[in-house]
């Protein structure tokens, strides 16, 4: 890694730590300019203000999601059990704990500030989810009635966030042993609703 790449790695992990113990109104750039070892000179150099700062990190967090492979439905295989393995996948990385608190930080920002809420989200719709091409892949090969495969994955993975991401990301409940039972149900429902019969 070359010595501005890892300046900009620790003016931004800087930044993360000054956002989530100060909150973002209160944060100093003088303390993350501390915190990562540079002076505030290399770090408006980076970053020009706090505002790019903090957009920088809904990048990251962007970035994450993105980062999740995109998934392929295989016909062979039951769709039930790809259903699940892959919501099984994509709940252990939202509920991970660097993700949790980078979601944290970011959304606790956005709930304030409804135009940077409003670029984020905008940004978010252009990503495609990785469950949603598997389901648009069985929708054309007929093992899932016809619909908008974005539409569908969200409400496919809103029901399981509802039990399994929520109850973490607001009150640190972790949902254990009933998890998998949570994951199976709500892929019973989503199939049920968009089975080719109904």
């Amino acid at each position: 890694m070359k010595l501005t790449e890892k300046k900009r790695k620790d003016i931004l992990d800087a930044a993360i730590q000054e956002f989530r113990e100060q909150g973002f109104p209160a944060a100093r750039v003088n303390r993350i300019a501390e915190l990562a070892e540079v002076s505030k000179r290399t770090l408006y150099k980076h970053f020009e203000s706090k505002e790019v700062l903090f957009q920088a990190i809904t990048d990251i967090l962007l970035d994450e999601i993105a980062a999740a492979p995109r998934l392929r439905y295989h016909p062979e295989a039951p769709l039930r059990a790809q259903l699940i393995a892959a919501v099984e996948d994509y709940i252990s990385h939202l509920t991970g704990e660097h993700y949790m608190g980078l979601n944290r930080l970011v959304l606790s920002e956005l709930l304030r500030d409804q135009v940077l809420a409003r670029a984020f989200f905008d940004k978010a719709a252009l990503q495609d989810g990785p469950i949603s091409g598997l389901i648009a892949e069985a929708m054309q090969a007929g093992a899932l009635r016809q619909g908008e495969p974005g539409f569908a994955a969200g409400q496919l993975l809103s029901m399981v966030k509802h039990f399994l991401v929520w109850p973490q990301f607001l009150l640190g409940t972790q949902a254990g042993e009933n998890a998998g039972s949570v994951i199976a149900d709500c892929v019973d429902m989503f199939l049920a609703h968009y089975s080719p019969e109904s």
